[in-house]
């Protein structure tokens, strides 16, 4: 369920999702909010809802910030506490424009190698990304698998934009024989459909 969060410069934010979506082309519009969410990191007059700064210990936390009626976008933050992290994912083939607000997180894009029927997936890892504050990068599917980690002892906060509210994903589980961390090694996993929820 989506809970609707007041917060400095809200209607900045907005003001400039919306161009970026109405813009019409994927690459623009990602594009666009990219650049946006890195002036906006900047800006005194936007501050993230004081929520958005408290961890949950099981569970990196996600809170939907806003959702356009007109538009269709989901804006979403996420807490993560030290070491919480994702399972390889996709965004149910939304675009997404991702940036960092506080501390630091490892990005781990995967490459789709071999499909095996609807549920076995060959991934290859590509080189991981050191995501720090103030940055942003977009995901454009069939480019959208990934995994996030926060590796460091204080909490992280990534703020997410979505094509559209994002209610569930596919997770893909490795096989128990997978070398995680092997250069450039295949990696077959098991397809999950995980449901997204929201915290309060």
């Amino acid at each position: 369920m989506s809970t609707e969060f007041e917060f400095r410069g809200k209607q900045k934010m907005i003001d400039a999702f919306d161009k970026a979506v109405e813009l019409g082309c994927k690459d623009e519009t990602t594009d666009a909010i990219r650049q946006s969410l890195i002036e906006m990191f900047h800006d005194p007059e936007v501050e993230l809802p004081e929520c958005c700064f408290e961890k949950i210990d099981d569970h990196y936390a996600r809170r939907e910030l806003y959702r356009s009626d007109s538009h269709g976008y989901s804006v979403v933050a996420m807490t993560w506490a030290p070491q919480q992290d994702t399972p390889i994912h996709d965004h149910s083939g939304l675009w997404c424009v991702e940036s960092v607000w506080q501390g630091e997180l490892e990005i781990t894009p995967y490459e789709l190698i071999e499909k095996n029927g609807d549920t076995d997936y060959c991934f290859r890892k590509t080189p991981c990304l050191n995501a720090t504050v103030g940055s942003a990068g977009k995901l454009i599917p069939p480019h959208e698998y990934h995994t996030i980690h926060n590796l460091k002892p204080d909490s992280a906060i990534s703020l997410h934009i979505y094509e559209k509210p994002m209610v569930q994903s596919a997770v893909f589980i490795p096989a128990a024989d997978s070398d995680l961390d092997g250069a450039n090694a295949d990696i077959w996993t098991r397809k999950e459909c995980k449901v997204l929820t929201t915290d309060c």
